[in-house]
């Protein structure tokens, strides 16, 4: 009887060592398709091999701490691969940004602004003055924005401004968030900031229809209209371009740091992890 037991058990023991050591080989052939996929850089197979070692086989220590090691590695190369094509695009950008900026004009106060803007030549204030008109800029990050400026003998206090092209659609501003009156020699002066994405779609409505006879409704307590010089067309559409490309360069910038911060994480990672073998 007691041999009848030892017997069984070491059967039982041998079928276990047996199903461990086939389960190890299952997993290596995983991770050996996920090297493969690693040195051809097709890292994105290479990961979904790797995480199928943990699925399907979560008894395969040995070889998922193994695959933990290889995943480390392609997360690296492709946040390296990331950086790489961040910095052609980066480079790109820049190049269209410089073949343009010399038709915009470019203010900056060095004593109370860190960031300056890019405005139309034929909107700077000194050839604008007594005048209302929308007014167009954008800061060296990207961010675009909208002025409504009114000058009149009268206050009309308003927040808003509608714009309609001939065929009768229209966008419409709410109500500004940053806003300012004053009086210089019996002349009221009002002026209304808005920014694009929080303009009711009025900035990409005006370069939408930049060729187009527009007219803008001042929205206040009187009723003041007025339709766009061809220029201040000109200006939106020039402003809104070089703010699509200086939101562009932003952006990248903005993923090139989050890869960086990536890449340094993963190789901390990786350091620590041969630290705890050689301990």
């Amino acid at each position: 009887m007691k041999i009848m037991k030892k017997a069984a058990f070491l059967a039982c023991l041998c079928c276990t060592l047996f199903s461990c050591s086939n389960v190890e080989k299952k997993a290596g052939e995983k991770l050996q398709a996920a090297r493969e996929a690693f040195e051809r850089g097709d890292y994105s197979e290479a990961k979904i091999q790797i995480d199928s070692i943990k699925i399907l086989y979560p008894k395969a220590f040995e070889t998922r701490r193994e695959g933990i090691g290889l995943m480390q590695q392609v997360e690296l190369k492709e946040q390296e691969k990331t950086l790489v094509y961040l910095d052609s695009m980066l480079q790109e950008k820049q190049k269209e940004v410089d073949a343009i900026k010399k038709n915009y004009t470019f203010e900056k106060d060095a004593e109370y602004q860190k960031i300056g803007n890019y405005l139309h030549p034929s909107q700077v204030i000194e050839k604008n003055l007594h005048r209302s008109y929308l007014r167009f800029q954008v800061d060296e990050t990207g961010v675009m924005s909208m002025t409504s400026i009114y000058c009149g003998p009268h206050n009309i206090h308003h927040l808003a401004v509608k714009v309609t092209a001939p065929d009768g659609s229209f966008a419409e501003t709410p109500a500004s968030k940053d806003s300012y009156e004053t009086t210089d020699l019996g002349e009221k002066i009002e002026k209304a900031d808005y920014k694009l994405g929080e303009d009711g779609n009025v900035i990409a409505f005006l370069n939408l229809n930049k060729d187009k006879n527009i007219r803008v409704h001042y929205l206040g307590e009187r009723s003041y209209a007025t339709v766009m010089t061809p220029n201040d067309r000109k200006a939106v559409a020039a402003v809104y371009e070089l703010a699509q490309l200086l939101s562009s360069i932003t952006e990248i910038k903005k993923n090139m740091e989050e890869a960086n911060l990536k890449i340094e994480f993963v190789k901390r990672k990786m350091q620590e992890r041969e630290s705890k073998k050689t301990e």
